[in-house]
């Protein structure tokens, strides 16, 4: 590994009173440009029954305006580290923030669900660049015994800008009609690319990295097949007669291909060539810690998307008291995020994990009993409850897992874990929608009425995810705060 990066960036916290100055402008400027961006992971999954209406589709085709968010978020993912290696911070950002723009002006004129879809592919692409990159440059220069306040702050971006997203969509649409989600963000976007143009200094020194294109394909492959193959279980199961290939031929080649992916990895990575290196897994923590995170990551998007369709197609609520219901728990996120950041500093990672990830959990099996007679402020009291948990999960893991790897594999680290947790994330969407699909479909061939039928899947649906989150429960104990050396070697 080349010795100069490591000292490089061993030396990067240790700066001058201005350069700690720049350096902190530097991130405060990412952080407010990534929270936009991030905004628009969720903003359409309280419009998604508003679209089904509007556009005349299903919830699993209307479902893809988020999975395919994701999605495009986990295949240009890994091609970050490739950039955040050969490119200044300056021009990346220009990158990111120029094509979310782009992105969000094209969903703001679409005519229809395709074109829409194709925006939001376009969003996710510089979306996906802005995470990398403020996890990077946040890891090279900040030192570790001050991480998990920083991180505390960007686990503001992580997990309220799509908490709040549902909140700002259901007032939109009390008023206004779907494409104002974009019309009103433009000149946001715009308006920080301006500024972040005229005051983001570079702060990170590009080296040689070679792109290898067919690591990017497979990679491509491997993530679009397992999402799409989760995505169209439903109708597959529904409606298999209609259905153009079974559900589990797209599950096969994106399993296959991941499998070739890795395998690329581990080849390239012996010459530094990987498009990810796979040394960032030989840090127990960091694995471990990711793991956790794909789990966190699942229950959060899966329960963000049925939410709004059981409070408003259930329950009877429109899209502004779906919005109100949301709110709460967004804002609860953020508040804790910078608190649960310093007492990470303080106590680890560990004690902050295990009872989060029990509060999920049990958030999630109460969620797999709700109907048409459930309260409203039951609904409310359970999202506080499952924000406060997540708050609890989400900036210990970041900053353990990064805080676990050698300096020189930040960009990597950041990359893989950016990589999952969208993968996961799509694939909670998915595989909640397909679930609540195949569910509502059964009861539905019972003679139970469309109303209970609906109520029965999403009860499915959160079945999936409160048995996925009692493996969070039980890695959550192995989790460790890294020394702060841990970052010169590999900690094991």
């Amino acid at each position: 590994m080349p010795s100069d990066i490591v000292s490089d960036a061993a030396a990067a916290p240790r700066e001058d009173a201005s350069t700690a100055a720049r350096n902190r402008l530097v991130i405060a400027l990412l952080l407010v440009s990534t929270f936009v961006v991030f905004l628009n992971e969720t903003i359409m999954s309280v419009a998604i029954p508003h679209l089904m209406k509007d556009l005349g589709v299903t919830a699993s085709a209307a479902q893809w305006l988020t999975t395919a968010f994701l999605l495009t978020m986990a295949v240009v993912i890994p091609v970050t580290g490739f950039l955040l290696q050969r490119l200044h911070t300056r021009p990346i950002f220009a990158l990111a923030m120029g094509i979310f723009s782009v992105g969000t002006l094209i969903c703001a004129v679409s005519p229809g669900l395709e074109l829409l879809v194709f925006g939001r592919v376009v969003q996710a692409t510089g979306t996906a660049i802005m995470m990398p990159l403020l996890m990077t440059t946040v890891m090279t220069l900040v030192p570790p015994e001050s991480r998990g306040k920083t991180m505390g702050n960007i686990s503001i971006v992580m997990s309220v800008a799509p908490a709040v997203g549902p909140t700002i969509g259901g007032f939109i649409l009390a008023y206004l009609e779907w494409r104002w989600m974009f019309i009103l963000v433009l000149p946001i976007a715009l308006g920080a690319l301006a500024l972040g143009w005229a005051r983001i200094q570079n702060v990170s020194t590009p080296r040689f990295a070679p792109l290898d294109v067919f690591s990017v394909i497979v990679s491509a492959l491997a993530f679009g097949g397992i999402v799409y193959g989760l995505s169209s279980l439903g109708e597959g199961a529904v409606q298999a007669e209609a259905a153009l290939i079974p559900s589990w031929v797209p599950l096969v080649v994106g399993v296959v291909a991941m499998a070739v992916f890795v395998w690329r990895q581990l080849v390239l990575q012996q010459q530094d060539r990987a498009l990810l290196d796979l040394r960032t897994f030989g840090s127990r923590n960091y694995t471990i810690a990711v793991v956790t995170m794909a789990v966190a990551m699942m229950s959060l998007f899966g329960t963000v998307i049925l939410l709004p369709i059981y409070t408003q197609h259930v329950l009877g609520l429109d899209t502004l008291q779906t919005g109100l219901l949301l709110l709460p728990g967004g804002l609860l996120m953020g508040l804790l995020g910078p608190a649960v950041g310093r007492l990470y500093d303080r106590i680890g990672a560990t004690w902050l994990l295990v009872p989060g990830t029990i509060v999920v959990s049990a958030v999630l099996w109460l969620l797999t009993l709700v109907d048409q007679t459930t309260s409203v402020w039951a609904v409310l009291a359970g999202h506080i409850a499952i924000s406060a948990g997540l708050a609890f999960m989400f900036t210990p893991l970041f900053t353990a897992a990064l805080s676990s790897v050698p300096m020189p594999l930040y960009s990597h680290a950041s990359a893989i874990l950016g990589s999952i947790q969208q993968v996961a994330g799509a694939a909670g969407v998915a595989l909640f929608v397909a679930l609540m699909t195949v569910g509502t479909a059964t009861r539905a061939a019972e003679g139970l009425d469309p109303v209970s039928a609906l109520s029965g899947g999403i009860r499915t649906g959160f079945l999936c995810g409160a048995v996925i989150s009692l493996f969070a429960i039980v890695a959550a104990f192995f989790v460790r705060k890294p020394a702060a050396d841990a970052s010169m070697t590999m900690g094991h």
